[in-house]
C-alpha cells in the first residue's frame, strides 16, 4: 500500500533556524532517504521550497483565482514528503517515527486512497 509523509512544519521555522543549521538538518532528512532507498520502500521524495514561493490556485464557477504566498492564515507549510510502499498502516507509522523531521515538525501519515473513500 502507498502512504504518503508529509512533513507539517511551522512557518516561519526556516528563517528562524538559519542557514548553517538548516544544513544539518537538511543532510540528516538525506541520510533517512538514503535509508528508505536501501530498505526498498521509498517511491519518492522532496522537500518542498517555503510557501512564500507558493502560488494556490481556485477555480470557481470557470473563473480561475490565484493567490501568491506567504498565506497569512497558515500556522503550517508542508515542507516536505516521502511516497512509500508499506505493508502495514503500523509499518508507515513506524517510519513516520524514525524521520528525524519528527522532532522539529510534525509527519502526517496518510494511506493513498481514491478522494471516495
Amino acid at each position: 500500500m502507498s502512504y504518503m509523509l508529509m512533513i507539517m512544519e511551522p512557518v516561519g521555522q526556516r528563517t528562524e533556524r538559519g542557514v548553517d543549521a538548516g544544513k544539518e538538518v537538511y543532510a540528516r532528512m538525506l541520510r533517512f532517504t538514503d535509508d528508505l532507498k536501501a530498505r526498498g520502500v521509498l517511491l519518492a521524495s522532496e522537500s518542498l521550497a517555503s510557501q512564500d514561493k507558493g502560488v494556490r490556485v481556485q477555480v470557481r464557477s470557470g473563473r480561475s483565482r490565484l493567490v501568491d504566498g506567504p498565506f497569512a492564515e497558515a500556522k503550517e507549510m508542508i515542507g516536505g514528503f516521502f511516497l512509500l510502499n508499506c505493508k502495514t498502516h503500523d509499518e508507515a507509522l513506524a517510519i513516520a517515527a524514525q524521520c528525524p523531521a519528527a522532532e522539529w515538525c510534525t509527519v502526517e501519515v496518510r494511506e493513498a486512497a481514491p478522494c471516495y473513500a
